[in-house]
């Protein structure tokens, strides 16, 4: 995990203010560091120019027996911002060191191809960016990444595919670019506020060029990602079609936990999961070995998650799981019992407790954390300043409860010894485990069942097809850049590209359980009587021995840890909290 920065003026350079300083340290507390680097060009008009690119890095340390510092210097001379996880290049090579250094060298690769002293081709910057955009092409995982190419004058910046790290733009009115992994306070009166980069593409600013625009925000461009048409990738490109499955049901079958989907779905969680929990970096606090957490509310997403995780993860080394309460007056006094009567902390409970009757040979933590409604007011600024540019009441809710449940710092119980009373830590993980898009795939939300009771199957299809339009324009970017405040960095096993190309190609009945034909509970084996929200993953649930588990019911996380309306009045989720 990491923080960028990027400046790009035809003034003067610029480097991060005080604030946004402190909050990319936050993210990167292993290495802090800049370059400051200069080329000259001749404008449209004819005149010399000269174009200042800042760019700035902080680093937390995840992969590799050493911290490799940023902004990192490559081969040919350019110059990496790198915040991602580059699990394998090309769908063969998996990635086990430092994966700076090997996206580095496949960009260097396309540079050296490029540069007109090593070829006789002629490559323009459109040609250029296209070959840049099938490099990346090539990455499974997580990013957001800023590059500069000295030699061809090329400045490359952009997302992966879902838009699972965050990264933000800006202009001013000298027409600077600004790139930032946060922005800093919100300001309500700000004439150049911040936006997402959208997920859509790489982007890029030729600023040699003698044709480019003095404005140099006008001058970013963008090359489309290509995405594979089928689950088996085409060639090296690793990027799933986000094209959904929109065949009705011919004969409607019932899922149950011997179904192929069922079979399908776990090979590729475990592959999910193994390759973002291979080399997990160990604690430096010599009292703890629980190097791995899971954001924690009891339900289906994340308990399943867990649960595979502890195939994978060396069985003497304990998982905490995070587990969130919030004192909210709109509901409740102020009492000590009030957090355990948040559903979260009660569906919580009883997933740790079946946790650990499967899994016996585990130490489960289970990490309460409560949080009184004074510390929420306490911290609410700094979640404002994180989350930006979001600013309704619902991203507020959200974005409160991942806050404090990546901060860690709650009461342990411990099931190593039963004797030992619960005491008070902070969890050491530096990797959380995240439940997120599980719904959207397999068709979890409430609004899911109602459009398939008004419309069946066409208005059930409908609604997943806009989740799916929808998954790199959502909350990956808010959700980043709250967690990360911690130095923690959270992994998402359900958006790993191969489980979401056979969520994208399996047929709705493949995944969910509406308009399943009755069957009578002496003909069913238990997994066939299952909720149909995500059917196929609560029958997964069943076949891993989560029976209690497999039944529990979808619970939005600003209800389920009591985040959302604090306060009394008539405000809705979409409303701006900014004045």
């Amino acid at each position: 995990m990491c923080g960028i920065w990027c400046a790009v003026t035809t003034y003067d350079h610029i480097h991060p203010n005080k604030d946004i300083q402190q909050l990319l340290e936050h993210r990167g507390p292993d290495s802090s560091s800049s370059a400051e680097l200069t080329l000259s060009r001749e404008t449209h008009s004819g005149e010399s120019q000269t174009v200042y690119t800042t760019v700035h890095s902080t680093v937390l340390a995840l992969r590799g027996d050493t911290a490799v510092k940023q902004p990192f210097g490559t081969t040919t001379g350019g110059t990496l911002c790198w915040n991602g996880e580059a699990w394998e290049i090309a769908g063969e090579r998996p990635v086990f060191d430092n994966d700076t250094v090997a996206v580095a060298q496949l960009l260097d690769g396309v540079v050296t191809r490029t540069h007109s002293s090593h070829t006789n081709e002629t490559f323009t910057s459109a040609k250029q960016a296209e070959l840049m955009a099938e490099a990346m092409a090539q990455i499974t995982g997580p990013y957001a990444f800023v590059f500069y190419d000295p030699s061809n004058g090329m400045l490359y910046f952009g997302r992966d595919f879902l838009g699972r790290r965050s990264l933000l733009w800006r202009t001013a009115g000298d027409g600077e670019l600004l790139l930032s992994s946060v922005a800093g306070p919100m300001s309500s009166g700000d004439e150049h506020p911040w936006s997402e980069v959208e997920a859509d593409g790489l982007y890029y600013v030729d600023l040699a060029s003698r044709y480019g625009c003095d404005d140099i925000y006008g001058s970013v461009q963008k090359v489309p990602y290509r995405f594979a048409e089928h689950a088996a990738h085409i060639g090296t490109h690793v990027v799933p079609q986000l094209s959904l499955n929109k065949d009705l049901p011919s004969s409607q079958t019932r899922l149950h936990s011997a179904s192929s989907a069922v079979d399908q779905l776990e090979v590729l969680l475990r592959s999910s999961l193994r390759r973002r929990l291979e080399n997990v970096p160990g604690s430096k606090d010599a009292r703890s070995n629980s190097n791995l957490a899971v954001l924690f509310s009891g339900g289906l997403d994340c308990t399943v998650l867990a649960r595979l995780a502890h195939d994978f993860y060396p069985k003497h080394k304990s998982i905490d799981l995070l587990n969130v309460a919030f004192e909210n007056p709109r509901i409740h006094k102020a009492d000590s019992d009030a957090y355990e009567l948040c559903p979260d902390r009660i569906t919580g409970r009883a997933s740790h407790a079946e946790l650990m009757r499967v899994c016996p040979e585990r130490e489960w933590v289970f990490i309460a954390i409560n949080i009184p409604y004074i510390e929420t007011l306490a911290h609410r600024q700094r979640i404002v300043d994180l989350m930006y540019p979001h600013d309704t009441e619902m991203d507020l809710s959200i974005a409160t409860a991942l806050y404090f449940a990546a901060r860690g710092t709650g009461v342990a119980s411990s099931t190593a010894d039963v004797h030992v009373p619960p005491f008070t830590t902070t969890t050491n993980a530096k990797i959380l485990l995240s439940g997120l898009g599980a719904d959207e795939l397999f068709g979890g939300y409430q609004r899911h069942t109602t459009a398939f009771n008004r419309k069946g199957f066409p208005g059930l299809l409908q609604e997943l097809d806009l989740d799916v339009s929808r998954l790199g324009k959502r909350n990956l970017g808010r959700d980043d850049r709250v967690i990360s405040n911690w130095a923690r960095e959270a992994r998402f096993p359900f958006l790993d590209e191969d489980v979401v190309a056979w969520a994208m190609a399996a047929s709705v009945d493949k995944k969910c359980g509406f308009g399943e034909p009755k069957v009578s509970a002496e003909d069913a084996d238990g997994s066939d009587l299952l909720e149909p929200e995500k059917k196929v993953l609560r029958c997964l649930a069943w076949k891993l021995g989560m029976k209690l588990v497999a039944k529990e019911k979808k619970r939005a996380i600003q209800f389920g840890a009591r985040t959302a309306k604090m306060e009394t009045g008539k405000t809705k989720g979409t409303t701006s909290i900014v004045g």
